[in-house]
């Protein structure tokens, strides 16, 4: 059992679960604009979101621990060593394109994670862009939906239609809403100075917020030109089950509840696609 939790522990804490997540909801991308499986932007992906992810989470214990670490920091640094290869690999099967946006998105991460922005604008001396007041949220969710909608559009050589531009504001609107179970999780922890939206408004009002978004979210999916079958069942389901993720979460939710359950949902938005065809 020992060995089992310790597995599933380093599965959370590496980010091969959001990687995963990521991977999937770039997939669903795929899938509604009929296009074909890209193992190159899917792969990138995935690989990518463990980059960033442990270079953001784990940047500042190794810079202060780089001759202490403990081993499963030392373990995790070398499994992402390995991603960061994989990542340079497939970001070489990329179009011109497609590098341009991945240039603009690795800016922006390491401006998230790295205290270079002019202290005026932050309330601490952390400065960088996820201490600056209210805007952690909102990045996040853009470049997941830069990520996840214009990375496979751009390397697949797409026009940029209205559809893109819906579904771009469709998956960003829906990355807020898996955002807020964890702001929820986080109350007890995170600095005020920070002022994530349960801070602001409370988490009643939160929900309800989380409410209007998901009905955003699935609204945008009839103002496409194209309006597919299974794409608008699948959507409605992955609406459902989030909205009930959204409802029950807590202050005191289980470990595991966002991390785990909440980060899994685009996974079973894929799933339910793939069974759906």
């Amino acid at each position: 059992m020992k060995v089992i939790k310790s597995v599933f522990n380093f599965y959370i804490n590496s980010s091969i679960h959001v990687a995963l997540a990521v991977y999937a909801m770039t997939w669903v991308t795929l899938i509604s604009f009929d296009l074909p499986y890209d193992e190159n932007v899917l792969y990138f992906a995935f690989f990518a979101t463990i980059t960033a992810y442990n270079f953001i989470k784990y940047f500042g214990l190794a810079k202060f621990h780089h001759r202490s670490l403990a081993n499963w920091l030392r373990i995790i640094q070398l499994f992402s060593a390995v991603a960061f290869v994989f990542m340079c690999y497939y970001l070489l099967q990329l179009n011109l394109r497609t590098l341009t946006l991945i240039g603009f998105l690795a800016v922006a991460t390491f401006l998230y994670a790295i205290p270079l922005i002019p202290k005026r604008y932050l309330f601490d001396e952390q400065q960088n862009l996820r201490e600056i007041s209210g805007a952690k949220i909102y990045i996040i969710a853009l470049v997941w939906a830069f990520v996840t909608v214009l990375l496979p559009i751009i390397n697949a050589e797409l026009e940029l239609s209205a559809d893109v531009s819906v579904t771009l504001f469709q998956r960003f609107c829906y990355v807020l809403v898996l955002m807020l179970p964890f702001e929820i999780r986080d109350l007890n922890y995170d600095s005020l100075k920070l002022a994530t939206i349960p801070q602001k408004i409370g988490i009643k009002k939160t929900k309800i917020i989380g409410v209007l978004l998901l009905m955003v979210f699935i609204m945008l999916e009839f103002f496409k030109d194209e309006i597919n079958e299974i794409s608008v069942i699948s959507t409605l389901m992955i609406m459902f089950i989030t909205l009930l993720f959204l409802i029950f979460s807590s202050k005191k939710q289980h470990k595991y509840y966002s991390a785990f359950w909440v980060e899994a949902l685009p996974i079973f938005w894929l799933g339910t696609l793939l069974l759906l065809r």
